[in-house]
């Protein structure tokens, strides 16, 4: 368990905060592309309690800047697209992406006054279907070479769903092994349809079965460049289900999902809109081919819909639409539909807006959890003390990761697994593919 102190550290994200001052030393996605189509409107975010809004200039750069003007206060997301930016409704002030103010129309002719005034923006970038920026101090580092990023249609697809919820009970969740052998147990029925009813890869079993075969599995954790690598073993008929799920430091995870490792993977990007509500962003891509989408939604949402606001249909409000029947029957264990990301937005969500550290009792199944942890607590340190932390990339030479491996096989009892693990990175390293 942590201390009140603690839990407090690792849950606050706003200006100034040392959570919230870790995460802006990162890249963070801020919006979907869709959100913002050329010629469409300002959109209003907010980011780890930040109002801010979103356009799109006339030359289709996005920019990002504090959403009240610098004149008066006025909510520039209602403002107008035009002369090279976003021109405010009340007195007509005009930013540029970079927040540089161009015009001042109720100013004198020859006042130099807009050239002292600069209202605060961040860069941004656009990759793999998502807008990125930047909302640290100084100069930006590089955006991280990740495979996914580099993914294009039709081999990735990246949507995002609010939950109601401290962004860290969701990271958190990601690395949580046990829970996939009961929330996301599901009968062939419910599965039908769905990546998860493909055997895996080396068995004659799904993902799903072999998840119930084995409830507690073996795990080890390994740290790296890049954050920590979760190393799991589940007993199997042919041998044993070898999985690999990878914590980026400082707020996401690669696991398998939808593609079980086979060359790609989904990444859970969890992004504070403030304290306790925050963006899951999942992104899936796959290397070899494009991806079934409609197959693929279906493992993540289910019976649901995503509403507006990005909540799920199956929402806190009507008690996610739980089905004791389905329960008994074995249709789904937790009676919540078939959508994995249901499950987990119900598991997260339930914990509480924050849930308190100090009352919980971790045991072995949660030595992941507790080395996750442990590498937030000494990053926020790095930054406390003046040091960029661990994974902030600015040698382009070093901008490369094939040790971000996803794996969901099989293998035999008489493979090793360290050896199987290695082999694939030095695939990686040897051949990247971008698509």
């Amino acid at each position: 368990m942590l201390t009140k102190e603690e839990n407090e550290l690792l849950t606050r994200t706003g200006p100034g905060t040392p959570c919230g001052e870790l995460l802006r030393r990162y890249w963070q996605p801020v919006a979907l592309s869709e959100e913002l189509p050329p010629g469409g409107p300002p959109v209003p975010v907010q980011v780890m309690g930040e109002e801010l809004v979103l356009f799109r200039d006339e030359q289709g750069r996005p920019g990002l800047l504090a959403r009240h003007c610098a004149h008066r206060g006025a909510d520039l997301s209602y403002g107008r697209l035009e002369d090279g930016g976003l021109r405010c409704l009340y007195h007509g002030w005009l930013y540029d992406v970079t927040g540089r103010c161009l015009e001042q129309p109720g100013e004198p002719a020859g006042s130099t006054f807009c050239q002292r005034v600069r209202q605060p923006a961040y860069p941004c970038q656009e990759k793999a279907g998502l807008i990125l920026a930047y909302l640290g101090p100084g100069e930006p580092p590089l955006l991280p070479a990740y495979d996914f990023l580099d993914a294009t249609e039709p081999y990735r697809m990246a949507v995002k769903i609010r939950q109601d919820c401290n962004f860290m009970q969701a990271n958190e969740g990601n690395l949580d092994q046990v829970h996939l052998s009961f929330l996301h147990r599901l009968s062939d029925e419910a599965l039908r349809g769905t990546p998860m009813s493909d055997t895996a890869a080396g068995s004659k079993q799904s993902a799903v079965q072999l998840l119930t075969m084995d409830v507690c599995p073996r795990i080890e954790v390994q740290e790296t460049s890049f954050g920590m690598r979760e190393c799991v073993f589940r007993r199997a008929p042919e041998g044993y289900y070898f999985k690999i799920e990878n914590f980026v430091l400082p707020n996401f995870a690669a696991v398998p999902g939808g593609t079980q490792g086979q060359d790609g993977y989904l990444v859970n990007w969890h992004v504070p809109i403030d304290d306790t509500h925050h963006w899951k962003y999942m992104v899936t891509f796959r290397r070899s081919g494009p991806l079934d989408k409609e197959r693929l939604w279906k493992v993540l949402a289910g019976d649901c819909e995503l509403l507006p606001d990005g909540r799920f249909s199956r929402n806190q409000d009507n008690r996610y639409l739980q089905n004791r029947d389905a329960m008994r029957t074995n249709y789904a264990f937790a009676g919540l539909g078939p959508g994995f990301a249901l499950h987990d937005t119900w598991a997260v969500e339930r914990l509480g807006a924050i849930v308190d550290r100090t009352q919980e009792h971790l045991g072995y199944e949660d030595k992941s959890v507790i080395v996750m942890r442990k590498l937030m607590f000494d990053a926020i340190r790095d930054v406390q003390e003046g040091r960029d932390p661990p994974h902030v990339i600015r040698d382009a030479s070093a901008n490369h990761f094939p040790e971000l491996v996803v794996l969901a096989d099989v293998l035999s009892e008489n493979e090793d697994w360290q050896e199987y693990l290695d082999a694939r990175i030095a695939d990686r390293r040897q051949a990247p593919v971008t698509v």
